[in-house]
């Protein structure tokens, strides 16, 4: 049986609430379909040690502050599973659980939205798939005959998987960062960290919020018709998150060159030098999670879909909300996610409405 109702949510983590929400003031109806059984999206998969960079007041969703966290200034991925799962409470969000949508459809004059519970009808549709579900790893020769560990960092949890072992971490961004620092700070591991050119630190302190601050300054300049600041970007990569200031200023966290290749029993790099390993980590980032939509045929070369705001240029019925600056400034942050959130909901309450 095919169900209708106004709007279409795919994705039920911290951008699908925020939709949900500023949908919900719109006095719209909407479903939001989430293939997690649980609330609390990505978050409830992440690493043992993880912490966010801001504290709870600049990490919040519109309409309720993320309330702190006991001796925490920082507080953890635990913490934030716990308000995502207080904040669909308490706005009463629909949120269909275990519901993976496998494809969205024109269908004479609405969309049609197919899942494995079943199928929905909407006059339109925020994807909100975000990139967890989808791990880049990067075409190095000899992956495939590398005999040892590997996994990306949707697969990490902690150092206590690794004991008495060589790690190689592979990334020079924040999830390779900490990665590599969580790993150094045991004394039973052996890591050693690889980036493809030498890791930018952000100054020492700079956290979420000087970063928001630098993301919203950008985005005034671009409306503006001012010349990009750069935004976060041009600060650097990596917060220096106390872990990663402690691994660092204990002299642990030292990258290497990018080795060229793995071997069966290691990597090795131009030149001949080699290492042995016993499990490389991928901390090589994340694409859009966008194959339900793949039968509307949206996608350019570089994978994204050409958007106005958050609206589909070639499908003004969809809107994508969450998947990072081109989807909105800041829009893949707790904090940052609000604002299109709202303008999504404006502009699809004045689309149904006309």
């Amino acid at each position: 049986m095919t169900q209708r109702t106004d709007v279409v949510v795919v994705g039920g983590g911290q951008a699908g609430l925020a939709a949900g929400y500023h949908l919900r003031r719109q006095g719209l109806d909407f479903v939001i379909l989430d293939a997690n059984a649980a609330p609390g999206g990505s978050w409830q998969h992440m690493w043992d040690s993880l912490h966010l960079f801001s504290p709870p007041q600049y990490s919040s969703l519109p309409g309720r502050l993320m309330p702190a966290q006991a001796r925490e200034t920082y507080p953890d991925a635990g913490h934030v599973v716990d308000y995502l799962t207080d904040y669909e409470k308490r706005y009463d969000l629909p949120v269909q659980r275990g519901t993976r949508v496998d494809a969205v459809r024109r269908d004479a004059g609405r969309l049609l939205v197919e899942a494995d519970t079943g199928a929905w009808r909407a006059r339109a549709i925020i994807s909100a798939t975000g990139s967890w579900s989808r791990p880049f790893l990067p075409a190095v020769p000899g992956r495939d005959v590398f005999t040892g560990r590997q996994l990306h960092t949707v697969n990490y949890r902690s150092p206590a998987d690794f004991t008495g072992q060589h790690v190689f971490v592979v990334g020079g961004g924040n999830s390779g960062a900490q990665i590599a620092a969580d790993l150094a700070l045991d004394s039973q591991v052996n890591v050693t960290w690889v980036t493809q050119r030498p890791p930018r630190f952000l100054p020492d302190g700079i956290d979420g919020r000087a970063l928001f601050d630098v993301a919203t300054a950008r985005r005034r300049a671009l409306e503006e018709g001012r010349s990009d600041t750069g935004g976060v970007a041009s600060l650097g990569d990596i917060v220096a998150v106390p872990p990663v200031r402690a691994a660092r200023d204990a002299g642990l966290l030292h990258a290497k060159p990018m080795f060229a290749r793995l071997t069966a029993d290691g990597v090795g790099w131009d030149g001949g030098t080699r290492a042995e390993a016993d499990a490389v980590i991928w901390c090589t980032g994340f694409r859009p999670a966008l194959s339900h939509l793949a039968p509307l045929q949206l996608r350019n070369t570089r994978g994204h879909i050409a958007t106005d705001g958050t609206r589909a240029l070639d499908e003004p019925r969809l809107h994508l909300l969450g998947y990072g600056d081109w989807t909105g400034p800041a829009s893949a942050t707790l904090i940052g996610v609000g604002r299109p959130a709202r303008e999504t909901a404006l502009q699809i309450a004045r689309q149904l409405n006309a």
